[in-house]
């Protein structure tokens, strides 16, 4: 199925998602390399995690087609000494996979919070190595991979490789690029 990419939105995460949001919350291929993330198993728990993390999240969408959720974008801005820099967190549901969804959703992503936080100077990510796929949404948006930091992080209970990421807000490439 073909998706019309003027119909990838990003909003707000809303509780009437939830039915949507386990459709890919609740997918272990979805979650797996998300490092703060379980896989989520119920649509109470799924209702929990959007009230809890997701709606209190200072900069947290939804990816939706035609107003539905198949995903997330998550941009967790430093502050103070660190407001100059931000982490960046995606997942799209296992059927909206390699149809440039998360490509388009992260770069609209970058240019949107940019507006809401204007020291914002760098985006960075932690991706683990077996991760290609991530890695090259990544680099379709203009991150650089700037290296890899060995035994670095858990990611379900075993600790991974991961390479850092990075983009500098003067390299954001707009939306249709």
């Amino acid at each position: 199925m073909e998706i019309n990419p003027t119909n990838i939105t990003l909003r707000q995460f809303k509780t009437t998602d939830v039915d949507d949001f386990i459709l890919w919350a609740g997918d272990e291929q979805v979650t797996k390399h998300l490092v703060t993330w379980k896989t989520i198993t119920s649509k109470e728990e799924a209702l929990t995690f959007i009230k809890d993390v997701c709606l209190p999240h200072p900069w947290r969408r939804s990816i939706c087609i035609d107003d539905r959720s198949i995903g997330m974008i998550s941009i967790y801005p430093g502050s103070g000494d660190d407001r100059c820099r931000a982490h960046v967190g995606y997942a799209v549901s296992r059927v909206h996979w390699n149809k440039g969804i998360a490509s388009r959703a992260l770069k609209m992503g970058m240019n949107q919070v940019v507006e809401d936080y204007p020291e914002l100077v760098r985006l960075q990510t932690l991706v683990s190595v077996e991760n290609k796929a991530s890695q090259r949404v990544l680099e379709k948006c203009g991150f650089l991979k700037e290296g890899c930091l060995r035994k670095y992080s858990y990611v379900k209970g075993q600790i991974k490789d991961v390479f850092i990421y990075g983009i500098l807000s003067t390299e954001f490439p707009s939306v249709d690029q």
